[in-house]
């Protein structure tokens, strides 16, 4: 007798969320009882930028989204090589995007 698999999940994803939302910035904040990850897109030469997307995880699924990523960047890097992520100030966040410095 063949053993039918009850744990199927069936999601539908909508045309508008299948589009996505461009983010260049990710902001991490957490409770004792859940994490929020803001994703924020900035632009160049505009000094206010807008939360465009807000997610709220448990501890426990935001370590399985941890090691999804994790999962998901070493297949990625085996096939496209090593992603590099620039030193600088704000731990990496060229927050200027390259446009020009500000001067007194």
């Amino acid at each position: 007798m063949e053993e039918q698999n009850n744990n199927q999940l069936n999601i539908e994803l909508s045309e508008e969320i299948a589009e996505g939302i461009y983010s260049n910035l990710a902001i991490i904040t957490h409770s004792n009882s859940e994490f929020v990850v803001d994703f924020i897109r900035v632009m160049p030469g505009i000094p206010k930028a807008k939360v465009k997307s807000r997610i709220v995880l448990t501890p426990d699924h935001a370590k399985r989204l941890l090691n999804a990523l994790e999962d998901n960047i070493a297949k990625f890097e085996m096939i496209n090589g090593v992603i590099e992520v620039g030193n600088s100030d704000n731990n990496g966040m060229p927050f200027n995007f390259g446009g020009p410095t500000a001067q007194a």
